[in-house]
């Protein structure tokens, strides 16, 4: 069976190596899941089926469980999504935990043993490189160690939230679900720092930059400094200039990092090898990318039909079955909150309460900064400080590996953080002797109150309430839109941002010598001077993941914001109606027009084509308005045609490595199309190639490959044919026959600089559109009358496939529709599947 190359596991994202050793153990375990199957199926043949179906929850009746002050009642709606009525916030996180545990038990063990680095206890030597990663990083022991920062109110929810998920684990009857069965799996008892450390997880995912430090990096001694800053910023006249001198590496990369002679050729040689980075980045658990993002917009009442806001918020994640979001809604002594929770924790991560809403994006921000250290010649556990050498903290770790021994792991923590290179085991092999390689990251600190914040900014009745809360969401950074039933808005962007010097030239673009401290972070910027806004004159506040800060802004966040395609048409959007409404906003959110290919058609359309299949694949773009709609050829031609230009103009540049570095290039492509042509030649030949004349090549090259796929009808091409929203199941989305059984996947509208974003990797070898990122939620917020509010999700409210609510929402939201967001009894208990009673002990 083989591995199958496509798909994100969810939100966020697995990383297969391709090393062989890795699929064997994987085909190891999954023979073996495969018996289990066949001995599954025989059951069913003799009734068997009742008994797998035991592993569903129990949706009605009454449960007497210990550790709650009072009954709770869950109502699941017709759509599976509880709502729970309970006498306070502790009883309320209980049940949480209980509903939870319910629909997402598998889904919580692999997110909790993806934090802690276990996950090779189940998966074998699969997904060792990634364990080795994250025991480096420390997010467990930061997770524990966090709990004494917070408050008791905190830390009672916390507690309760994982009583709730243990008092089912305690108390259920009827088989695990599928996934425990096929790998032969007994969950442990839940902690609260599992839940904790799937936010730390989350802050990973969204928060950093260090991979993105390596590929300026690699591309350093291939590009040159210009070049890398066309390539890669989407706002290239704000990148620093001079980034390379200022580590002693010159425009013939012969120098070396600064701190003398010693420090020099030797470092630069080997770690600018696209071997040793490539060997760095192998196994580590890597953030989202750039196909992670999201949208939110807030308009005031005078610019609503209602007189009163109107928000929206759709968070573009990895795609996943099931979904990262669980949607849920609380009754308590504090009032209603319903939203989007992430299943583990009990926090309302998106949503609304009576009198607010909310919404996220990603800031981006740059809170992440890699240092080479050099060893102490004389003593190989010291490393050079500006005050002379001083001595690594370390630590043991033990991962205990399935079908293998244990591996045994020192990892070593400079003053900037943990040493990077000690989490790859070929890292050494390519670092030069004497230096290692250490990560500084705003998150690993002990004292990150972010799972206190997200109880606190649920239940705020108003602006400051919710700004006070927020003064301690400290990662990630955040584009927070707020609105209110009393007609404000307003914008904040939260989180933990270090301060760099401003003798530092660098600033975060490439891995810094840590023997010099002007390279040191400075602290962090302070709370009351992060970007904001509230009631702005215009009545629009806009964010998607784009630069958000003027250019007297004091402070640096990043270099590496998200292209403005979004934002630009957003706003457009938004200016161009006097007042908008909830269905207004619903076309918004479906809104696939394409900046990035209006910009882009003029210069395509003006080649001549060369073959038949050419010529009729190219009049079927002269038409066409940039929509990227499942059911037309034009999209499919058009990325196609893209997708071939990026290849040919950067084979020669970037050969080997072009994989690697893409990422979101649609900046980089329209650079190239409109004033960099030198990119179109290929130094390879002694021709000089123009544009013109790749895109006449790479237009045959893509009619080809699709012709190949879907035959020489043109008029029956279809972009949907292609973009497939593939929702992969972790682990088994990764593996033939289980996928098709565990995996979700429809047709979807959209593309990469779509406002319906469906983004997808070009240099992905056999679906190269499939669109793996997403709006992972949708939802939109009336706060003239809150109970009107919309939301839905990727999949379906439960984790097992056995349910009718696996994947019952997947269609709907691919065509765009909502569900209802109500707390209103009358409205959710209609088709309502039951109520369950929990009964205190």
């Amino acid at each position: 069976m083989p591995w199958r190359p496509y798909g994100n596991s969810s939100s966020p994202q697995l990383l297969a190596t391709g090393r062989q050793e890795s699929k064997k153990h994987i085909m190891k375990w999954f023979r073996r899941g495969v018996l289990t199957l066949i001995l599954l199926l025989i059951l069913i043949g003799g009734g068997g089926y009742l008994w797998l179906r035991g592993s569903l929850p129990q949706t009605d009746g009454t449960v007497v469980l210990p550790g709650l002050s009072a009954e709770v009642d869950i109502v699941r709606d017709r759509h599976g999504v509880p709502h729970i009525t309970a006498i306070n916030q502790t009883d309320a996180a209980y049940a949480l935990g209980f509903a939870h545990a319910q629909d997402r038990l598998w889904q919580m063990e692999m997110n909790r043993r993806i934090g802690a680095g276990r996950m090779s206890e189940l998966l074998g030597t699969a997904t060792l490189g990634i364990d080795r990663f994250l025991r480096m990083l420390g997010l467990y022991r930061h997770a524990e160690a966090s709990m004494q920062y917070l408050s008791a109110n905190a830390l009672a929810i916390y507690t309760a939230y994982a009583a709730g998920v243990n008092a089912f684990l305690d108390n259920r009857s009827g088989p695990l679900p599928p996934e425990f069965l096929i790998l032969r799996h007994q969950p442990e008892k839940w902690r609260v720092a599992d839940s904790i450390v799937w936010i730390k997880v989350m802050a990973l995912d969204l928060g950093g930059n260090w991979a993105k430090e390596l590929t300026r990096l690699r591309l350093a001694g291939r590009v040159g400094e210009a070049g890398i800053n066309e390539f890669l910023a989407p706002y290239g006249e704000d990148m620093p200039e001079g980034v390379l001198a200022a580590l002693g590496m010159g425009p013939d990369m012969a120098g070396g990092i600064e701190g003398g002679a010693d420090a020099g050729s030797d470092l630069a040689d080997n770690i600018l090898s696209d071997e040793g980075l490539k060997q760095i980045l192998a196994d580590a658990y890597l953030p989202l990318g750039e196909g992670a993002g999201s949208n939110n917009w807030v308009v005031s009442g005078r610019r609503s039909a209602t007189g009163k806001p109107l928000l929206a918020n759709d968070p573009h994640l990895g795609l996943s079955t099931p979904a990262i979001w669980y949607l849920a809604h609380q009754r308590t002594d504090q009032g209603n909150i319903i939203g989007a929770t992430l299943p583990g924790v009990p926090m309302f991560v998106l949503g609304r309460n009576d009198t607010i809403a909310w919404g996220f994006t990603n800031t981006g921000p740059d809170v992440q900064d890699l240092y080479f250290e050099k060893l102490d010649p004389t003593d190989p556990n010291r490393y050079l400080t500006p005050n002379g050498f001083a001595a690594f903290e370390t630590r043991e770790e033990i991962i205990k590996v399935k079908d293998a021994a244990d591996v045994v792991m020192t990892v070593r923590r400079t003053r900037h953080g943990p040493v990077l290179s000690d989490a790859h085991r070929g890292a050494a092999a390519i670092l030069p002797k004497g230096y290692v390689l250490a990560l500084a990251w705003t998150a690993l600190r002990d004292d990150d109150l972010t799972p206190q914040a997200g109880l606190a900014f649920a239940v705020a009745q108003n602006w400051d309430d919710f700004v006070a809360a927020l003064a301690d969401f400290h990662a990630p950074q955040q584009n927070v839109v707020y609105a209110d039933i009393n007609g404000n808005i307003g914008y904040i962007a939260p989180g933990r941002v270090p301060v760099r010097s401003a003798e530092n030239k660098v600033m975060g673009t490439m891995p810094q010598p840590g023997w010099q401290a002007k390279y040191d972070w400075q602290g962090i910027i302070p709370y009351d001077e992060l970007p904001r806004a509230y009631n702005p004159g215009n009545g629009i506040i806009a964010t998607a993941n784009h630069k958000i800060i003027d250019d007297d802004y004091p402070h640096h966040i990043t270099f590496d914001w998200a292209a403005g395609f979004r934002a630009r048409r957003i706003k457009a959007l938004l200016q161009a109606r006097p007042t908008h409404s909830v269905d207004g906003f619903r076309d918004i959110q479906a809104d696939a027009i394409s900046p990035f290919a209006l910009a882009a058609l003029p210069k395509l359309l003006a080649i001549k084509p060369n073959s038949e299949l050419a010529k009729k694949a190219f009049a079927l773009l002269q038409p066409w308005q940039g929509e990227m709609d499942r059911d037309q050829a034009a999209p499919l031609i058009f990325n196609a045609w893209i997708w071939q230009f990026a290849k040919l103009i950067t084979a020669d540049e970037l050969s080997g490595i072009q994989a690697d570095v893409w990422g979101r290039r649609g900046p980089f492509v329209l650079r190239v199309l409109q004033d960099r042509p030198a990119w179109c030649d290929d130094k390879r030949s002694q021709e000089i190639e123009s544009c013109d004349e790749m895109l006449v090549r790479a237009l045959d090259l893509s009619v080809a490959w699709i012709e190949a796929r879907h035959g020489s009808d043109v008029a029956a091409w279809r972009w949907g044919g292609e973009h497939m929203a593939r929702s992969s199941h972790r682990p088994f989305g990764k593996v033939d026959y289980l996928a098709d059984l565990f995996d979700t996947t429809v047709p979807v509208s959209g593309s990469v600089y779509t406002v319906n974003v469906g983004d997808f990797r070009i240099f992905d070898p056999d679906w190269p559109f499939a669109s793996i990122h997403g709006p992972s939620l949708r939802a939109i917020y009336d706060l003239d009358d809150p109970n009107r509010s919309l939301f839905i999700h990727s999949t379906g409210q439960s984790g097992n496939p056995l349910s009718a609510h696996y994947s019952d929402m997947a269609t709907a939201w691919s065509q765009g529709n909502y569900l209802p967001m109500s707390t209103n009894a009358e409205d959710y208990m209609v088709g309502a599947i039951g109520t369950l009673r929990l009964m205190p002990q």
